[in-house]
């Protein structure tokens, strides 16, 4: 079984998922935990929310394509079940997959914005499972207005959790905390050291190495 991890990207206009929520700096889509078709064109999805919990409520609240939500938590994230009307290229993309026999490996990540201010674009890290032909397939098969970029693929191993669990940019963190030794006693390097290597700010090196900290803990007590 072969799984190619791919970036796909569209205009802002035209995302998909968690479109309500994309645009507020209280809350934060941090994984699409799953997406499926539900009744009469409509479908479901399961989002990972970090930040305000009660914001996201009011959001959904006023939301017209929101047919029902859910949400738990309070300010320091949660969960939101959302049943909304299946439009456009959210559509499109479950065709292509379901019609092209393709399995997601849960869950999807937002890619970060890297797009010039006033020209956003929004996209998901996606994992897929399939042979060569059906990945191909599929690919050739996405709506014109998505541009897909094939990051890594491979044979697949199962490797449970941490096969797929983490972004491109918490990878890219990671691994160079361990090089700089972050990890060693006494540390080697500083969250200040790590972010200007990487040009980004000390709270999103923080935040990164907290959420790959808290997954391998989980794998770990989930593993005994």
């Amino acid at each position: 079984m072969r799984y190619a991890t791919v970036a796909l990207r569209w205009e802002d206009a035209d995302r998909p998922i968690g479109a309500v929520l994309a645009h507020d700096d209280t809350v934060r889509v941090e994984a699409v935990r799953d997406v499926s078709p539900g009744p009469d064109d409509t479908f479901v999805q399961l989002l990972e929310l970090s930040g305000d919990a009660e914001r996201a409520r009011d959001l959904l609240a006023d939301a017209p394509d929101v047919l029902e939500y859910d949400v738990t938590g309070a300010h320091n994230g949660g969960l939101a079940y959302l049943h909304c009307r299946a439009a456009g290229l959210i559509a499109d993309l479950l065709g292509a997959l379901h019609d092209h026999g393709i399995v997601v490996d849960w869950p999807m990540y937002p890619l970060e914005n890297e797009a010039d201010e006033g020209d956003p674009v929004a996209g998901l890290e996606v994992r897929v499972l399939g042979t060569d032909r059906t990945i191909q397939t599929a690919s050739a098969a996405l709506p014109a207005a998505v541009e897909l970029t094939l990051e890594r693929t491979g044979e697949y191993g199962g490797n449970g959790l941490l096969a797929g669990a983490f972004t491109e940019r918490q990878r890219e963190l990671f691994e160079l905390a361990v090089r700089e030794g972050y990890y060693e006693v006494p540390r080697g390097t500083t969250h200040r050291e790590l972010a200007e290597k990487l040009g980004v700010s000390t709270a999103t090196v923080s935040e990164h190495l907290q959420r790959v900290e808290s997954k391998l803990v989980a794998e770990y007590i989930e593993s005994r």
